[in-house]
């Protein structure tokens, strides 16, 4: 909602509404003048009110801006600092597992050797034993 078409808007039915009940109440010349009067204090008021809360509004949304402006670039480095930082730590951790990792994939090839070699030892004895 744009403040602009909404102030006017207000404003245009605090005048209005004002017109329409000065004059469809009866009232004398004097009466009527000083109602009036009172009225457009009132609104005076009103709208010296509402320019007061749009200011501190404008001024809150200003503040704001300026602080997030600030504060959003060092959140940014900090982040980028802590990721470097645990890239750098966890280095040493994944190279040994790294290493690990190999070492039993070549350990579980050398089983699968071992095993392949038996069972063909086993195969020949019992081919030699049923002979």
């Amino acid at each position: 909602m744009k403040a602009k078409p909404f102030l006017f808007g207000l404003a245009a039915g605090i005048v209005g509404g004002t017109f329409a009940v000065l004059f469809s109440t009866p009232q004398s010349g004097q009466q009527l003048r000083a109602n009036l009067q009172a009225n457009a204090e009132s609104t005076k008021d009103k709208i010296s009110d509402v320019k007061q809360q749009v200011d501190i509004v404008k001024q809150s949304v200003n503040s704001l801006t300026n602080e997030v402006k600030n504060n959003i670039p060092k959140i940014v480095n900090d982040l980028k600092q802590t990721i470097t930082t645990f890239t750098e730590e966890i280095e040493p951790s994944k190279n040994n597992l790294q290493q690990e990792i190999d070492a039993l994939q070549n350990s579980i090839s050398e089983i699968e050797k071992n095993v392949a070699q038996f069972t063909e030892k086993k195969k020949k004895s019992q081919e030699k034993v049923s002979d």
